[in-house]
């Protein structure tokens, strides 16, 4: 489990810096975009480029929790509520996170 998280993280450090117009970093310092429990990022703004982002984001991070979870006898799903759990604990002060009632939450200090 432990190799699991290890490389579920790295996984998602690396789909995070495409080289983009609006990179997560940036698009999540600005409140465009948040962290969800899914292990998906959501817009919070519904421009194209935000929009494009959310896109790439999760269709990377899909294709890496396939990996994982083929590697770790588990299905995608729960690679990705594990993943989704430890993006949101893991977010910045500043950065939006979505809670379990759906409600978008900033994460403080």
């Amino acid at each position: 489990m432990k190799l699991l998280n290890r490389a579920l993280l790295l996984g998602c450090l690396m789909i995070s810096s495409g080289a983009m117009a609006l990179t997560l970093d940036e698009a999540r310092q600005q409140g465009r975009v948040g962290e969800t429990l899914n292990g998906y990022i959501a817009p919070r703004q519904t421009d194209a480029e935000t929009q494009a982002l959310v896109k790439q984001i999760n269709e990377g991070r899909s294709r890496q929790y396939q990996l994982l979870a083929e590697q770790n006898n588990m299905t995608a799903a729960e690679v990705a509520r594990i993943a989704g759990q430890k993006l949101v604990t893991r977010a910045k002060p500043g950065e939006y996170v979505r809670g379990i009632n759906g409600q978008w939450l900033k994460k403080q200090p």
